[in-house]
């Protein structure tokens, strides 16, 4: 399954990157430096964290996307950072646990 295919189901809206990509796994939390030694490679991170620090840690892990829950609004030294990088930030207006039952249900 694709970024895009999952963008109708949370209604995300694609801030930067390519949703081309194959994504295996979720991954949830705003703590980066557990983050950082959790997302694995693939993953979709959600996460409320829109600062640049996200941009880094992602940068370092490779999830097909960043996934900001809430309409958290990506920084813009954070946009910069995931553009440059080609990390693809996606935004939903619902919560991470809303993301994350219809992730499920988009996989059943």
């Amino acid at each position: 399954m694709t970024v895009n295919d999952i963008c109708k189901d949370i209604d995300a809206e694609v801030i930067c990157g390519d949703t081309s990509k194959e994504f295996c796994g979720v991954y949830v939390g705003d703590l980066l430096s557990r983050a950082m030694s959790h997302v694995e490679c693939g993953n979709l991170w959600v996460t409320i964290m829109s600062n640049v620090n996200v941009a880094a840690v992602a940068t370092l892990t490779e999830p097909a996307a960043v996934i900001l829950a809430e309409d958290v609004e990506l920084q813009e030294d954070a946009f910069k950072g995931a553009n440059e990088n080609g990390i693809t930030v996606l935004r939903s207006p619902l919560s991470a646990y809303e993301i994350c039952v219809r992730l499920h249900e988009a996989a059943v």
